[in-house]
């Protein structure tokens, strides 16, 4: 009797990963569970980044990850992989991979009835280091981030760059999203591609 050998196959799947490794530049933004896929290609970006040999088809050289929850118990879920980049930043290894925690349900920064959650999160992050909300060493953000500033930023630092735009979640954004997504490669020399998985 023939044996066959046991195969583990691990992410990335679905549509919003379709085709990230020809970017130079990543923007995933996920919304609740719909960081889920995205958090495959992070892995995957951090495992292709720092092989020695190298994928010739593997073009991502910087990732921007944005994860809004309702629910702060959620940062739990991918606590691995958020500490996991956050100890290679600390090692002084070339940071890949910027993570942006939001969590939705807290009155956003700058706004008086969040300044004591903002100010005992920052005390207790200078202290230990670790974000009193997500339990990581990322500090968590408060309401939705200014989607416009977001590419703004990313038109700014990767002039002239194909920048892959992989979003998950809610329908509603959507619109929004690819809209900026078309406004910033026209105003711009960055070029943004904008690809969805709603749910």
């Amino acid at each position: 009797r023939c044996r066959f050998p046991r195969l583990l196959i691990d992410g990335p799947y679905g549509a919003p990963a379709q085709d990230y490794r020809k970017y130079d530049v990543l923007l995933l933004i996920g919304l609740g569970i719909g960081a889920t896929p995205l958090i495959s290609i992070v892995k995957d970006v951090l495992n292709n980044v720092h092989r020695q040999d190298g994928d010739e088809g593997f073009m991502t050289k910087r990732v921007y990850f944005y994860w809004c929850t309702r629910e702060e118990g959620s940062f739990e879920w991918f606590r691995g992989v958020m500490n996991e980049v956050a100890e290679r930043d600390a090692a002084g290894e070339e940071s890949v991979v910027e993570l942006h925690n939001h969590c939705t349900s807290v009155y956003e920064e700058g706004d008086a009835r969040s300044a004591m959650v903002v100010m005992l999160q920052a005390l207790h992050h200078a202290k230990s280091g670790v974000d009193v909300v997500s339990g990581t060493r990322v500090r968590t953000h408060f309401a939705r981030p200014c989607w416009r500033d977001v590419f703004k930023r990313v038109a700014c630092d990767h002039q002239g760059q194909r920048v892959g735009v992989f979003y998950c979640g809610d329908q509603k954004l959507t619109p929004e999203l690819r809209r900026l997504s078309q406004d910033f490669s026209h105003r711009t020399t960055t070029k943004f591609v904008f690809h969805k998985e709603n749910f």
